[in-house]
Parts: C-alpha cells; sequence; structure tokens
C-alpha cells in the first residue's frame, strides 16, 4: 500500500464517528435511558417480589420463627392432602369459565345497540352503568336481593308461582356459586358491550354490504366477517374476564367470605385466609404460584383461541 493509500486511510479513521456518535446507538440509549425509571420500578414492585415468593414456596417460614429450607413440602400437602384447595381450584376454574358466558350476552347486547333501534343510547347507558360502581357496592346489592327473608329475586319467585319456599342463595352449597358468578357478570358486562361495541364500529361498512349483494345472509356475515374481525376485541374482553375471575376476593368476601364451608372459595379468597388468617404464608406462597401458572395457562389458551396473534404488532 502506498504512501497516498495509507493518508487516505488515516484521514478516514480521523473522521469516522466513534461507538457512540453512531445514530442508532445514540437513539438506543436515548430510549433505555427513558425506559430506565419505569423499568426499575416494574422490577423492584414485580419481579422481585414474584422471585420472594416462588422462593418462600420452597421454605418453612413465618413472622414467628426463621426460615427453613423445605423443598417441595408445602406442594406436596397443597396436591394430595389439601381438600379445600382443590375446592378452591375448581371453583377459579368455574369462575373462569363464566368469563366467555359474559362475553357472549355483552356481544348480543353491543350487536342489538349498533343497530338502528329507537332509544340505543339510553339502553348502552342502562347496560354500562353497572361497571362504574364499587364492588362494595355491587356486593350489597346483590346480597339483599338474593336475601331469604326480604330479597327482591325471592320475591319475584314467590309471585310468579315458581317456588313456595324461599331459596337460600348464598347459603346454599347448590346456589352459591352460581349466585356469585351471576353477579360478577352483571357487574362487568357493561364493560365487554363497550369494548365490542368499539370492535363493532370499526369494522367498515363495505364489506357488509359487499357481502350482501354477493348473497350472504346475515348469520353468514355475522360469523364469516363481523367475528373475524373481532377478535382482538373478544381477546381484550377475555383477558380481563380471566383477571376478574382471579381477582374476585372483594365480592367473594363481601357476598359469601368464601362459604357455606368451602363452596364458594377462590384461590385468590384462599391464599388471603392461608396468609392473614392462619399465617401459614409459606403455604400461601405456594398457592399463589399455581395461581400465576394458571393465569398464564389462561392467558396462552386465550391467545390461541383468538389465532395466536393478539397484540402482535405489524411491521411496514
Amino acid at each position: 500500500m502506498g504512501a497516498h493509500g495509507a493518508e487516505s486511510m488515516a484521514t478516514l479513521a480521523a473522521t469516522r464517528p466513534g461507538f457512540f456518535g453512531r445514530e442508532h446507538v445514540r437513539r438506543s440509549v436515548m430510549i433505555w435511558c427513558l425506559l430506565a425509571p419505569s423499568l426499575a420500578i416494574f422490577f423492584a414492585y414485580r419481579i422481585l417480589p414474584l422471585a420472594w415468593n416462588v422462593l418462600l414456596s420452597f421454605e418453612e417460614w413465618s413472622p414467628y420463627r426463621p426460615a427453613r429450607w423445605a423443598g417441595l413440602d408445602n406442594y406436596q400437602e397443597m396436591l394430595f392432602y389439601d381438600d379445600v384447595f382443590w375446592q378452591a381450584f375448581w371453583n377459579t376454574l368455574i369462575f373462569m369459565a363464566s368469563a366467555p358466558v359474559g362475553i357472549a350476552i355483552a356481544l348480543g347486547i353491543a350487536v342489538l345497540v349498533d343497530s338502528e333501534i329507537r332509544g340505543r343510547d339510553i339502553y348502552r347507558t342502562i347496560v354500562f352503568i353497572s361497571y362504574p360502581l364499587m364492588t362494595v357496592a355491587v356486593g350489597i346489592i346483590w346480597r339483599w336481593m338474593y336475601d331469604e327473608r326480604v330479597g327482591l329475586i325471592n320475591f319475584v319467585l314467590r309471585s310468579l308461582g315458581l317456588t313456595r319456599e324461599p331459596i337460600a342463595f348464598l347459603q346454599s352449597f347448590a346456589w352459591s356459586l352460581p349466585s356469585v358468578i351471576v353477579a360478577s357478570i352483571w357487574q362487568i358486562v357493561g364493560f365487554y358491550m363497550i369494548v365490542l361495541l368499539t370492535g363493532l364500529q370499526s369494522i367498515p361498512k363495505e364489506l357488509h354490504e359487499a357481502a350482501a349483494i354477493d348473497g350472504a345472509d346475515t348469520a353468514q356475515r355475522f360469523f364469516k366477517i363481523t367475528l373475524p374481525l373481532l377478535r382482538p376485541s373478544i381477546f381484550l374482553c377475555f383477558i380481563i374476564g380471566m383477571l376478574n375471575s382471579f381477582t374476585s376476593f372483594d365480592l367473594i368476601y363481601l357476598m359469601t367470605n368464601g362459604g357455606p364451608g368451602p363452596a364458594t372459595e377462590l384461590l385468590v379468597t384462599y391464599i388471603y385466609k392461608l396468609g392473614f388468617g392462619e399465617t401459614k404464608f409459606d403455604y400461601a406462597a405456594a398457592v399463589t404460584v399455581v395461581l400465576f401458572a394458571l393465569l398464564l395457562l389462561a392467558a396462552w389458551a386465550g391467545n390461541r383461541a383468538t389465532g395466536g396473534d393478539a397484540g402482535a404488532v405489524e411491521k411496514g
């Protein structure tokens, strides 16, 4: 290489920007600097407690004695010797299964109020008004409606001659869980309706008009056009429904407190009783791990059921 070539390479090296002088590097550093506070808070309040909870589930620990490694003892007791856990587990699954029921009801209402009917704005308001109510108020309202002596539901049933004796909805092993599920669906169906109504109104009218010209009837247009395009909205409702079934502590606590017996016990209420009622924080941590795994499984199943691409970002 001649002197001229060496001089050119030296000039190029001198003018080439350093590592932090490159545009994409500076942009990445700026993004990470802006994300750092949120990531630090997320790590401190989400990741660390979750990791500590998993570690605690493999220990014997309480505020009154030092921690001791227990291995799988908590999980063995939970899976093979704890009947209340299994009752709470199946009750939670039943509560989860009620989410599609509420979504189906809300979808029917959304389709109805999206059509050209008189007073549809009033109907939307009436259906949605249950959602902003505090769960405490919802629990008190429905507990009164289910009351065996002065409840509205028993009054209507006896007035119509459907029953002679009042039904103890919240004191019955057979009726207590369905009664709480009805109250839960009533509270959240307004939210489902708004989400699905927004999805319905975002579907181009031209698609339905073209399908109608091609001879598709109302049912075919609904199942071939409306439902496929509503998958993101349905998935959102499904996830909210799953979270609601996992976090319905306040409604259960107010209406039945998990009773009678463990008839309405959910995993979240059982965790509360184990930790703060019996100070079995180690055992409660093991049940929490199972609850978290069940939530992840439900989210994955819901995503697969709606096509497997919910929340995906389209790349241009």
